[in-house]
């Protein structure tokens, strides 16, 4: 059997917030309606595309599916803009001694590109994104990326830094290790069930090494 570390994206890998609500404000005006604030954005994140903009449109609902294909449109060609991967995170991939997959609500084609664009797309034998299997906290995607590469619940790691990963984690009966510098703060995150947490990059390298 094989064994596997599998990340989420935004928030665990990549810091994407700006780029995200630039792309955000931009489909807002495209319907007329005023930008949402870095800070509201950040709160949006996390469910998928479709989640993001319909909380960024609200309670304009009837509006929805002309600002998340105006969205698409612009974050598909600006989503490298400001895009970084997080302190350490480069160097703790090109030493990890796992299996490595990337399971994250972002659309697949979209977290693909990030990935490429940063130079770590190779890094990872498989990719999931949130419309290529139920978004999390299903754990439809996850089982279905240990079951590509043949890992156990044992011998599988999942690494992220929301509610829906602790839930996805639990879900499929894997060990779940909860980073501090992302999207949600420790004390959602310790709320949600996480035990194992880590502060810094490097110290991922006690699950991936």
């Amino acid at each position: 059997m094989a064994r596997l570390a599998v990340f989420d994206l935004d928030g665990t890998l990549v810091d994407a917030v700006d780029d995200l609500h630039a792309s955000v404000s931009h489909a807002l005006a495209a319907v007329g309606l005023p930008p949402r604030t870095r800070a509201e954005v950040l709160g949006f994140v996390g469910e998928g595309a479709r989640v993001l903009l319909a909380r960024s449109v609200a309670p304009r609902g009837d509006l929805l599916e002309p600002a998340l294909a105006a969205w698409r449109a612009h974050y598909s060609e600006h989503c490298l803009d400001r895009t970084v991967p997080y302190p350490g995170i480069p160097e703790v991939l090109a030493r990890a001694g796992r299996v490595l997959a990337v399971h994250t609500n972002k659309p697949g084609a979209m977290a693909r590109k990030i990935l490429a664009g940063l130079g770590l797309l190779p890094r990872f034998a498989v990719v999931v994104g949130g419309d290529d299997a139920p978004r999390k906290p299903d754990p439809a995607g996850l089982l279905g990326i240990m079951a590509r590469v043949g890992a156990a619940p044992a011998e599988t790691v999942f690494v992220g830094d929301s509610r829906h990963d602790v839930e996805t984690a639990r879900a499929a009966g894997v060990e779940l290790v909860a980073v501090t510098w992302g999207l949600s703060p420790r004390a959602a995150l310790e709320a949600a069930g996480a035990t194992a947490f880590v502060e810094r990059a490097e110290e991922l390298s006690a699950w991936v090494a």
